[in-house]
């Protein structure tokens, strides 16, 4: 149903994305990514590493890193997926929120909520690390 490939969404080192194999009907279930749970208290060591883009909040006391696809999926504020947290089986649920053509990007909105638009930490340029160039 899904696969991984290169995404235009970034030029990054890391620019892969969510894609559907196949036409998917909105409200089918995309992907269930097992849930990696660490303390909040521990963030703060992952906040030190590349692994703290890709952490989701989990429940109050909780971080978490996805495994399977879960963290390969981009981001968009017009979603055509979006995911539920299921504590009961420590998993990511990831369902179409509309009908998905094949070949599309799979996206979901990192807020949480297909229409929050809330502004990231990567699309804030007052968050940006300034270039050696710059100075």
């Amino acid at each position: 149903m899904i696969e991984i490939k290169r995404s235009q969404l970034s030029d990054g080192a890391f620019n892969r994305g969510v894609f559907a194999k196949q036409p998917i009907p909105k409200g089918a279930l995309l992907h269930a990514a097992p849930v990696l749970a660490y303390s909040n208290e521990d963030h703060e060591h992952v906040e030190k590493t590349l692994l703290a883009d890709y952490a989701f909040a989990y429940g109050e006391d909780e971080s978490a890193l996805l495994l399977g696809y879960g963290m390969l999926f981009n981001h968009s504020h017009e979603p055509n997926a979006r995911y539920e947290v299921n504590v009961e089986n420590d998993t990511f649920d990831f369902y179409a929120y509309r009908d998905i053509k094949a070949g599309d990007e799979v996206l979901i909105n990192y807020n949480g909520d297909v229409d929050i638009d809330d502004v990231l930490w990567f699309e804030d340029d007052s968050l940006a690390v300034p270039d050696a160039s710059d100075e």
